[in-house]
């Protein structure tokens, strides 16, 4: 069956109706009509299965047939991805979409290829959010992770400081408070290195699981750009709590390593 989504704000069960290009993809793609059935949903855990009742230029209308909700995931991961070249960053929103992050934080690098200005930034938010968007369609997740806005590392760090994170409304945030004596909203806060330090994620979630009575319930993941992140980056990781993790003794590639570590907290940390 076909998914459609439409936004919290322009959410409302007893008048669905898809406009713009959900409606373009549903009317003149798809070619449904009236009596057709699809999912729609939210992107907040909602969904309803409903069926067409009326078609017009530009919106599709539908009847409510049956709603239910999806639980929040265990885990609240944030994916702090520095943006690879070329289209990768799009190939990474759309499986951390399927793997289950719940926020994707792209960040500027000193080593980022990509060279992005105010308005740039804010057209790849967009275009990553509608990745995000089509990936929670095809994959049948109804939480709809929130792409940020494009940020250099010392910003991001600003952001969470500030609780500028998460995206997601206070309904849906996890109950209990962070475990860390910092001034962080994670419980656990990873960044992949290559430095000879740098721990095994396993020995780090095994040692954690040692010292609290539950899992972390908010993890924060930061994947560097090609070259990883510099020295400078990493020490600032540190100064505010990320601890250093080894992804093995083979270097991945950018988006390789994103799905590793993505892939790993979910199997630890979401089922």
């Amino acid at each position: 069956m076909h998914r459609f989504y439409i936004s919290p704000e322009n959410w409302n069960p007893d008048a669905l109706t898809l406009s713009g290009s959900e409606a373009h993809h549903c009317r003149d793609v798809l070619r449904m009509t009236r009596g057709d059935k699809a999912v729609i949903f939210n992107g907040r855990g909602r969904e309803i299965t409903a069926e067409i009742v009326d078609l017009h230029a530009g919106q599709v209308r539908f009847r409510k047939l049956h709603e239910s909700s999806t639980p929040l995931l265990r885990c609240h991961i944030t994916l702090g991805q520095a943006i690879p070249k070329g289209k990768n960053m799009e190939l990474i929103v759309q499986k951390a979409v399927e793997i289950g992050a719940s926020e994707i934080a792209p960040i500027i690098s000193e080593r980022t290829i990509v060279d992005l200005d105010g308005k740039e930034a804010m057209q790849k938010e967009l275009k990553w959010q509608t990745v995000a968007i089509e990936a929670a369609k095809q994959c049948g997740q109804n939480w709809l992770p929130h792409v940020h806005t494009p940020r250099k590392l010392k910003e991001f760090f600003k952001s969470v400081e500030a609780g500028a994170s998460p995206a997601q409304p206070a309904a849906s945030q996890p109950t209990r408070l962070p475990l860390q004596k910092n001034d962080s909203r994670y419980d656990l806060q990873l960044i992949g290195s290559l430095q000879p330090d740098a721990l095994h994620l396993k020995k780090i979630l095994t040692d954690f699981s040692s010292e609290h009575p539950y899992p972390p319930s908010s993890v924060l993941m930061l994947i560097g750009p090609e070259g990883d992140f510099t020295p400078a980056e990493l020490a600032l990781a540190r100064s505010h709590g990320c601890r250093p993790i080894t992804l093995g003794p083979i270097i991945l590639r950018v988006e390789t390593a994103a799905i590793y570590c993505l892939s790993i907290l979910s199997y630890e940390l979401l089922v």
